[in-house]
């Protein structure tokens, strides 16, 4: 009998981000779930230490309310094999995976292990990589440290916390920042870890689907003065770092010199793509630019066909997928997300272009 597939949901943010009070939470809510959680042991603070008053030389603790807690002391592969081993051997009882990534980490290749190992992939599917960003340091940290703002860029979606502590004018200015970096991640305000269950799991951001969300503003921020059938949305590119409408002006003066290297742009066309250039180009692409690609996603218009074709990947890994039809009705318009630290934009958008049937 097979049990499915099990969701694992990746929760990164940088040291004092409220990952460990959100993760409390998440183990003692009484949501009925059954959650097993992986943390890297050096973390900030173990949770073991205030829920956990076991012995902590076993390596996987049950909990009250039905979850289990185990922290990593070997490689992310084995402690999610021995896992999905002893829960076929009904040793252990759980529906889902939560892993904790330390402070410093890059979720990329967390990620990729869910992808790359056969075995991991036959009994886990990943579901989302969730980031917490504290609101009164993430400026300071954004300008400093790379690895945070590669945990923006990966994010399927975005928790601030610690908004309280900050004056309403610069958590505006943070979400600004962010969303040039990350536009298809919703942006979400948590106050101590309170976040419903239903906006942690089961997000399907790794899912191969038809809806490609981009947020509105970032989307339409530029699409005048380009005399050529698709508007790129830029934002980038002029100086105030964020979007607004055609003409209006920026009020924004402390905006100006965030030139993060993480980056998003979009890709627009409403002609159809020659689906073997695209995907000769693509794979040159992912080639050579992978390491830095940090998440990038597709549905895209293809010649000869009436269904929507996806595409996503993380990293040098791409997967892609025939969708469904276009509506009725429905402007048949290809439109590509790419996030990544100092990707070639003028290259992309030249061989993108060149792809066109």
């Amino acid at each position: 009998m097979s049990q499915g597939l099990i969701p694992a949901t990746i929760l990164t943010g940088f040291l004092g981000s409220g990952k460990t009070t959100l993760l409390r939470r998440v183990l003692t809510e009484a949501h009925g779930q059954k959650i097993a959680v992986i943390e890297n042991e050096f973390g900030e603070e173990n949770i073991d230490n205030e829920i956990l008053v076991a012995d902590t030389n076993e390596q996987i603790i049950q909990m009250s309310n039905g979850c289990i807690c185990c922290t990593i002391r070997e490689d992310l592969r084995v402690t999610l094999a021995t896992l999905a081993e002893k829960r076929r051997k009904g040793e252990l009882d759980f529906e889902r995976v939560v892993i904790e990534t330390t402070g410093l980490a890059d979720p990329g290749p967390v990620a990729q292990t869910f992808f790359i190992d056969d075995e991991i992939a036959e009994s886990f599917l990943l579901d989302a990589i969730l980031t917490l960003v504290d609101a009164k340091h993430a400026q300071q940290q954004l300008d400093s440290r790379q690895e945070v703002r590669r945990q923006i860029g990966f994010a399927d979606r975005l928790f601030l916390s610690k908004t309280d502590l900050v004056e309403p004018a610069e958590v505006e200015a943070l979400v600004h920042r962010i969303k040039h970096m990350n536009p298809r991640a919703p942006i979400q305000k948590v106050h101590f870890g309170e976040v419903p269950i239903a906006q942690v799991f089961d997000l399907k951001g790794f899912n191969l689907n038809a809806k490609l969300d981009i947020d509105p503003d970032f989307l339409n921020a530029d699409d005048h003065g380009h005399g050529h059938d698709h508007g790129h949305a830029h934002g980038h590119d002029h100086d105030c770092g964020h979007d607004h409408a055609p003409g209006e002006a920026c009020d924004h003066p402390h905006h100006h010199h965030h030139d993060d290297d993480v980056k998003s742009f979009v890709f627009r066309s409403t002609k159809p793509f020659d689906p073997e250039k695209l995907e000769d180009f693509l794979g040159a692409i992912v080639n050579v630019y992978g390491p830095k690609m940090l998440r990038y996603k597709g549905v895209l218009r293809v010649k000869g066909m009436d269904r929507k074709v996806i595409f996503q990947g993380v990293h040098q890994l791409m997967g892609s997928d025939v969708g469904p039809k276009w509506a009725e009705g429905e402007a048949k318009q290809s439109r590509l997300v790419f996030i990544g630290v100092d990707l070639p934009r003028e290259l992309l958008e030249q061989g993108l272009e060149g792809c066109l049937a």
